[in-house]
């Protein structure tokens, strides 16, 4: 009716009847973290408790079996006797001969050019690929505890005598090398130890840097970023070498955190150890197909004829058959699995463009909030999404996006090694169809043994995961453990 009361219009019935999405949330609007009002006639009505309206669901993880895994000697010994094999196979295709020729016109007594391999290169080749079993057997020497005086004595005596032979045997073809070539021949003895040291030792993971933001604003601005103590060489030579010797014996436990910062902390360690492995597999896989493929080119005569693609091809194919070994003995699939829980729990923010969602809530990130999926917050002048259902994620750590990116899906590193090996075989049988050369055969047939092992257990681990993670998840089940 004209000139009678007004009631309250729809857009401040809107505004006073729903409570601030900060509190759906759990954040408080106290310490500066909530959203700005828009309106000053708020109705103090009482908001409700935190995290009553939209709370997370609890993270919930498949069980999966114990899977057989190989032992480090068994592991190191498969390694080292595939390289044997491998760098066999190089010189069958760089000292083959003709010797399938009539009688009439002879081109060689015997399959392969003895008269011209250097026998010293062999041998310091293969000292060199058994420097990890060695040093694995000298380990878990040590590991055991002898009952007697005698046998503690006889360990001892054992490792020095182990030790000395493979120095000794070093510095013999080192002198004989020394004798016959030349010196630029005798530095790509000793190349991939002059890169390993400056690209790995003076890599330190404890810098605490302010991390970069996309939007080019950082919350630390003005503040000096404090950074560790450098390190002397010696110490950094020393530790790096005790980690390229030894396998990684502590694994961080999952233990399901509470609180978003232990999560983060527990993230932070499980990613320094992840890119350490990932370190140690590069290194010895390219050290593996430098030494087995490419070294023995360095040394042949100019004189001598060889298939220079098919050798390069083999060095391609032992490099990604160490890659993919080594990658599966050092990420199990117990290690995958504690790595996937860790990024459920973490969880992955989507950075959006200015102007959008425009009316949708917003709120200011807070580090002791856990924030449930959909969620719009504001980070660094940035507009950020929760994609996973558990985000306690900093918005703009690259890092923490690309660790969910690697394992929110437990089987995505594990479906990689299986198409990156798969590719191999199929491409190996391609190769063995189209084959003339005696020595093609003969090569292909002897990695191709070795190949159908190491693709074979990495099918059952992906057979035997499968079914465990498409269990259902359920707070009942046996074979599920909540938070």
């Amino acid at each position: 009716m004209p000139g009678g009361r007004r009631g309250p219009s729809r857009q401040q019935l809107s505004r006073s009847a729903l409570p601030s999405l900060q509190t759906l949330v759990g954040g408080g609007l106290s310490n500066g973290t909530g959203p700005r009002s828009r309106s000053s006639n708020s109705v103090g009505l009482s908001a409700p408790p935190l995290t009553t309206l939209i709370t997370p669901e609890p993270v919930r993880h498949s069980r999966i079996p114990e899977l057989p895994l190989d032992s480090t000697l068994l592991f190191e010994f498969l390694l080292f006797l595939y390289l044997l094999v491998a760098l066999f196979v190089q010189y069958i295709n760089i000292y083959r001969t003709v010797w399938w020729y009539p009688h009439s016109h002879p081109a060689a007594s015997t399959s392969l050019n003895f008269y011209l391999m250097d026998y010293h290169l062999a041998i310091f080749i293969t000292v060199m690929l058994a420097r990890r079993l060695v040093w694995t057997i000298v380990s878990e020497a040590s590991q055991t505890s002898p009952s007697s005086l005698v046998q503690y004595v006889l360990l001892i005596v054992a490792r020095l005598s182990l030790l000395t032979l493979c120095g000794w045997v070093l510095c013999w073809t080192l002198v004989n090398l020394f004798k016959t070539h030349s010196v630029l021949n005798l530095l790509f003895l000793g190349y991939p130890f002059g890169v390993y040291v400056p690209l790995c030792c003076f890599h330190q993971e404890g810098r605490t840097q302010p991390a970069k933001t996309d939007c080019g604003f950082s919350e630390q601005d003005g503040t000096e970023s404090s950074l560790l103590r450098p390190k002397d060489f010696l110490a950094l030579l020393r530790e790096n070498l005790r980690e390229q010797f030894s396998s990684p014996t502590h694994v961080p436990a999952h233990t399901c955190p509470p609180s978003p910062e232990l999560i983060r902390s527990e993230v932070e360690e499980l990613k320094s150890d992840f890119n350490r492995r990932i370190k140690e597999v590069l290194f010895n896989s390219l050290f593996s197909a430098y030494y087995v493929a490419f070294l023995p080119l360095c040394f042949v005569q100019n004189t001598q004829y060889y298939d220079m693609r098919w050798s390069c091809e083999h060095l391609i194919m032992v490099w990604i058959n160490a890659f993919v070994m080594l990658m599966s003995q050092l990420l199990p699939p117990s290690y995958c699995d504690l790595l996937h829980r860790s990024a459920a729990h973490l969880g992955r923010w989507q950075r959006l463009e200015h102007g959008s969602y425009s009316n949708a809530p917003q709120h200011v990130w807070s580090e002791s909030t856990i924030w449930p999926q959909g969620v719009l917050v504001r980070h660094s002048r940035c507009l950020y999404k929760a994609v996973g259902p558990y985000n306690v994620a900093l918005p703009s750590d690259v890092s923490h996006a690309r660790f969910y990116f690697l394992f929110h899906k437990p089987l995505r590193i594990l479906n990689l090694l299986i198409g990156i090996e798969s590719s191999v075989v199929l491409y190996q049988l391609y190769s063995l169809l189209r084959s003339e050369r005696w020595n093609h055969t003969l090569s292909l047939g002897l990695i191709l043994f070795c190949n159908y092992y190491v693709l074979f257990k990495l099918l059952r681990d992906r057979i035997v995961l499968g079914k465990a993670y498409s269990f259902p998840l359920s707070g009942n089940s046996l074979g599920l453990k909540s938070q």
